[in-house]
């Protein structure tokens, strides 16, 4: 992969913010939409949550098996996933909101791993939070009036959680590769969320970048103790383009494996999405979409190669 300029990605303690740190978190959202959490109070629940995920994906592939996705529903083990058409180097395990018995009658659990479930729960619960906490911080950095922000909303019980291991080589064994689409160039292909902001425990191995305007692809480099946080295409739409949905990838693994794990906060199911008024000076540049349909047509786009270029934010876009 080609060297990347270096680029600071600003580390804001949601503790303390300061004006000076809102300024920056204002500017990178401008430019590429990432910065880093600190300040949280998360970090033994985060250790306890690190080594969950290795453990689930070093068990046997006879029990991740058992729960893999499908076309009706997509919580559960992949190893498979599309991106922009191309298979991508890792294999997941998705799951929605454990606390709502309705809700976690969609997942599926792993069997033979006592702890697991109950550790995630835990972490759902606690991103949920935080996620709203991060989300009022954006608030401020906007300066919305209360009444915008309450347009700019996420919903827990249509957020999702997981966990990712990107390893050296590709996941699928030999034996079932017959007929799947070829890996991609990176491990992760270029993309945004399609969300509100994107929650991500990264280890220090690294390989995530991100698109700046300014400096072409960037490294979100491993940082202890803080949080990724990055901005979906749903805050693009609401922001009527002054905050990006940032774009990003994952390089190829040729060393050593990786482990990330997001929380992908979502609007609540039923929302509709369109400009905030008073962001839209000059005119709103999205017209209104339904994020229950805008959703849909992503998750299907990464389950199988429909021929097409994924839905993006941007078809939304006045006079598209």
């Amino acid at each position: 992969m080609p060297t990347c300029h270096v680029l600071s990605v600003p580390i804001v303690d949601i503790s303390h913010p300061t004006a000076t740190s809102l300024e920056a978190l204002d500017a990178a959202c401008r430019d590429h939409g990432f910065f880093l959490l600190s300040g949280h109070g998360l970090d033994d629940l985060i250790n306890r949550t690190w080594q969950q995920t290795a453990r689930f994906f070093d068990t046997d592939r006879s029990v991740k098996n058992e729960i893999t996705r499908d076309i009706d529903n997509p919580m559960g083990y992949y190893d498979r996933e599309l991106t922009k058409r191309k298979r991508d180097n890792k294999e997941v395990f998705d799951f929605l909101d454990p606390t709502i018995e309705q809700i976690d009658a969609r997942n599926r659990w792993p069997r033979e791993l006592p702890g697991f479930r109950d550790t995630l729960l835990e972490a759902y619960d606690e991103f949920s939070k935080l996620a709203d906490r991060t989300l009022a911080l954006i608030h401020t950095a906007l300066q919305l009036s209360e009444g915008s922000q309450k347009e700019m909303m996420g919903s827990r019980y249509g957020s999702m959680m997981r966990l990712n291991h990107y390893p050296v080589g590709d996941p699928v064994p030999a034996s079932e590769r017959e007929g799947l689409p070829e890996l991609g160039p990176t491990a992760l292909g270029y993309h945004t969320d399609p969300g509100t902001i994107t929650l991500l425990l990264q280890d220090n191995v690294g390989g995530l970048q991100t698109e700046s305007l300014d400096s072409g692809w960037i490294d979100v480099p491993p940082t202890d103790g803080t949080i990724v946080i990055n901005l979906g295409d749903c805050m693009q739409a609401w922001t009527n383009d002054r905050y990006r949905a940032a774009v990003h990838r994952v390089v190829p693994m040729t060393q050593q494996r990786r482990f990330s794990i997001p929380y992908f906060q979502n609007p609540a199911r039923d929302s509709t999405i369109k400009p905030i008024h008073e962001l839209c000076a000059d005119g709103a540049r999205y017209r209104e979409f339904s994020w229950k349909e805008f959703m849909a047509a992503r998750a299907y786009d990464n389950f199988t190669d429909l021929g097409t270029e994924d839905t993006q934010v941007t078809d939304f876009r006045v006079n598209a």
